[in-house]
């Protein structure tokens, strides 16, 4: 990033003046607007999103709050070290027992409860929000799988015999993890399983959800790692309710690695910023799953498929569904009752999109129906079904209560990969198909890490591989070198050689 202005002797950019031209990407130019120029005082900090080359201002104490986080967790890493397994297990156990102590808990379940009244109060979703008693038993089940899973800090890889020598593989931890996710509580304790591996992490929790974040680390997190005896700095947390606190963590190079859970566009946004700086990221932002239905397809199975894969809104959730013309005439309708019934479980009513592909398709008596689907700020009255583009086969449909969903019809299954290859995030896909030769082509085929046969809410770190994950990756940034799109705890470590020489005269 260049700029023509506004540095003093040492080189500082110290302010800006409207209309400064910011050159980035090698070719480009972004232009400071008034406002930014005002607001930009000496101490500040300004970074280009090399994506949008959107001008991202970060307040001098926005940078202090998180290079302060980020100096503890670099000098908690040293320390980490010389600690023992057995420590980083008392911490987990203790962890879990302080959540699941009800007097401890109750500071926290008062702090969550301001956090949805105020989320409320400003029309937000709550959803993943809420700490429920089914969501802090999770939390606590993840916390005591990590206390139970064995310490893999040194394990060993691999091991290379010569003669007079023997070389070995084995882990170790990465370093410092930045974590930027949204208002779910649950991820806290999720993510802080990277401990295990003897990493250190600092999180940054969306605005909704600070107050009970505060609330878990000064009473429950942080008493927990003083009595096993590990450095406070272990886990931290960017008390600061600001977009660029996140941006200043994701830019600090001492981070090994940044994780960044969330909505689609900020996730992509932070993941630019940490590249920039040379940070590897792991980013699990845009979600929503295709189902495709073969000519073959059982209609009970697809309609159970369907009302499974629509339980809660979540990454895993069905968002798309594409159905084969020659059955579309039966399937359609199929699909619109399983819906329905999903939404019913929920005691709501549920929401379809339907392209001019599906429309022909769509029982008259669907068409002319109203749905009174629940919003993050109330029920609204809306169409139970409704045109769109093809096109916005590629939006995710951020629903609070009410199911929400788009079909659309296609000539072939191949049809349906190409377009789930060009419109969907590249993530979750499964074809409900009799024939093992069309589910063999359809996962050589479809872009996916994740392939099904059924409901795609199996798409889950803890439910699949029984490991509580920090988040899913899609693969709209493209493949993972040696990596699944699961990121655990476990996942998160590099790895080193040690030689044993047992020949003194072993020479080159």
């Amino acid at each position: 990033m260049t700029n023509t202005s506004g540095a003093n002797s040492s080189g500082r950019l110290t302010a800006l003046t409207p209309g400064q031209s910011i050159v980035f990407g090698g070719d480009r130019v972004a232009v400071v607007s008034s406002e930014l120029a005002l607001a930009f005082v000496a101490g500040d900090r300004l970074i280009v999103d090399p994506s949008s080359g959107a001008l991202l201002h970060i307040p001098a104490v926005e940078h202090a709050t998180s290079a302060a986080a980020v100096t503890a967790a670099a000098a908690a890493f040293v320390e980490l070290a010389r600690c023992t397994d057995d420590q980083i297990t008392a911490f987990f156990t203790g962890f879990a027992d302080r959540l699941a102590d009800d007097p401890t808990f109750g500071p926290i379940a008062a702090a969550n409860a301001g956090d949805l009244e105020r989320a409320r109060g400003r029309g937000r979703s709550t959803t993943r929000l809420e700490l429920s008693a089914a969501m802090r038993a999770d939390m606590i089940a993840g916390l005591r799988g990590w206390a139970s899973a064995a310490g893999t800090r040194d394990a060993v890889e691999r091991i290379v015999e010569h003669p007079g020598w023997v070389v070995e593989a084995r882990r170790a931890p990465l370093g410092v993890i930045g974590f930027v996710f949204e208002g779910r509580p649950n991820v806290f304790a999720d993510a802080a399983g990277v401990v295990r591996t003897g990493n250190t992490v600092v999180f940054r929790i969306g605005s909704d959800a600070l107050a009970t974040a505060q609330a878990i680390v000064e009473h429950a997190l942080e008493p927990a790692l003083v009595a096993a005896g590990l450095p406070l700095g272990t886990v931290g947390l960017v008390s600061s309710a600001a977009h660029a606190a996140g941006w200043a963590m994701f830019s600090d190079p001492r981070l090994s690695l940044a994780v960044a859970r969330g909505s689609g566009a900020a996730v992509a946004q932070l993941g630019a910023v940490a590249r920039q700086a040379g940070v590897p990221v792991s980013l699990h932002g845009t979600g929503g799953a295709w189902v495709v239905v073969a000519p073959d397809a059982s209609a009970d199975r697809f309609g159970s498929v369907v009302r499974h894969s629509l339980d809660r809104k979540v990454c895993n959730t069905l968002n798309v569904c594409c159905v084969v013309r020659d059955r579309a005439a039966e399937l359609v309708p199929v699909f619109l009752e399983a819906v329905n019934a999903a939404a019913r479980q929920r005691g709501v009513d549920g929401r379809v999109h339907a392209t001019s592909e599906a429309m022909g398709f769509v029982p008259a008596r669907a068409i002319d129906a109203r749905a009174q689907v629940a919003r993050a700020d109330g029920l609204h009255d809306e169409p139970f079904v409704s045109a769109i583009s093809i096109d916005d086969l590629a939006h995710e449909w951020e629903w609070e209560g009410s199911p929400e969903v788009a079909v659309h019809v296609v000539g072939s299954v191949s049809e349906a990969v190409e377009l789930c290859n060009r419109y969907s995030p590249r993530f979750v896909a499964s074809l409900l198909s009799e024939s093992p030769e069309a589910h063999d082509s359809f996962f050589a085929t479809v872009d996916a890490p994740f392939v099904g046969d059924g409901f795609t809410r199996w798409v889950d770190g803890q439910y699949a591989l029984d490991a509580p994950e920090l988040g899913l990756s899609n693969w709209e940034g493209g493949r993972m070198l040696g990596r699944g799109g699961i990121l655990s705890g476990d996942s998160v470590y590099t790895v080193r050689y040690r030689a044993m020489v047992s020949d003194a005269n072993l020479h080159r």
